[in-house]
This record gives structure tokens, sequence and C-alpha cells, in this order.
């Protein structure tokens, strides 16, 4: 009896104690990215998008750019679509731009629909020669290049990553003050 009221009184006493303060894990090591060093200018590019109006990444300089390189017949690629979305929803009135580029050879025809599907409204590029991939040097996808504000490629994530967690959020926050 006497051994279960020390444990309470323990139990008790540590429960009114002071929580003591953990750092809070660097988001860029909790999503396993990249920093380049230096970090580089992020190439200009046109392109088309599904619905064949002109998309340029000159367009979006001054915001935190998210380019995330995809294809509907990527498992992981299809998988981190809706937590992109969801950041894309979250900070697009603060600054973030979401910019999916395509590199489906079948172009729209294929990439209609899954948008459709999905409900992503974060803009998206048609890449189906290969050419922005290949200016960005991706070779496999996804793929994800965060673009600071000054326009240069601050960040990479080779794979797909958690986009709509805690330190995805935790991340866009930093970038974005």
């Amino acid at each position: 009896m006497k051994s279960r009221v020390v444990v309470a009184l323990l139990a008790l006493a540590a429960a009114l104690l002071p929580a003591r303060t953990v750092p809070a894990e660097d988001p860029v090591a909790a999503l396993s990215l990249i920093r380049p060093k230096p970090a580089k200018e992020a190439p200009d590019f046109e392109a088309r998008t599904p619905d064949d109006r002109p998309i340029r990444l000159a367009d979006y300089r001054g915001k935190v750019i998210f380019l995330n390189f995809w294809a509907t017949w990527c498992e992981p690629c299809r998988e981190e679509m809706p937590g992109m979305e969801r950041l894309h929803r979250r900070y697009k009135d603060r600054g973030l731009v979401v910019l999916a580029v395509s590199l489906d050879s079948q172009g729209a025809r294929v990439v209609n629909p899954f948008l459709k599907k999905l409900g992503l409204t974060f803009p998206v590029a048609l890449d189906p020669k290969m050419t922005v991939r290949e200016r960005y040097g991706v070779w496999a996808v996804p793929s994800t290049f965060i673009i600071d504000r000054a326009g240069r490629r601050a960040l990479y994530a080779n794979g797909a990553r958690e986009w709509d967690s805690p330190a995805a959020h935790a991340l866009m926050e930093s970038l974005l003050k």
C-alpha cells in the first residue's frame, strides 16, 4: 500500500514539474533536404499549362517557389500531391507558389484527368520533351526544388516527402518571413 502511495506522489510531482523545453528539430534535417552550396540561380523556363497557356518561372520571382517534377505514372508522386495541395492552400496568400512540372510524354491528355481527380489547384507546367527537367538536372521523380525569394535554388529533395507535415510547415514559415 505504501509503495502505491509513493508511486502516485512521484507521478503527481513529475506531472507538476515544468516541462523542459526541447528545441524543435531542424525542418531541413527532418525532411532530409539537401542545401546546395553555394545556392545557384534557378534557371528560368517557359512551358505550357494543361489548358495551353504559357507559364514562366520568372513570373513568380520574388516569391518562394516550390518547384516539383513529377509524372502521373509515378506512385510516390501521386502520394505526395495531396500534401502539396494542402501546402499550396495554406501558404499561397503569404508568398508561396507551388509549381508542378509534369514529365508525362502524353501531356495534357493524361495530366488533366489526374488534376481533376485529385482536385489540384496549384499551377502545373507540361514538359513532355523534358527540356525543363534537363535544365534542372532531374533524373528521378519526384524531385523538388525550393527556390528562395532571390531566385536561388535553396533546397532540394529527391524522392517523395510529407509536405503537409509539421516540419514542412516550419520550413515554409521560416522561408516566408
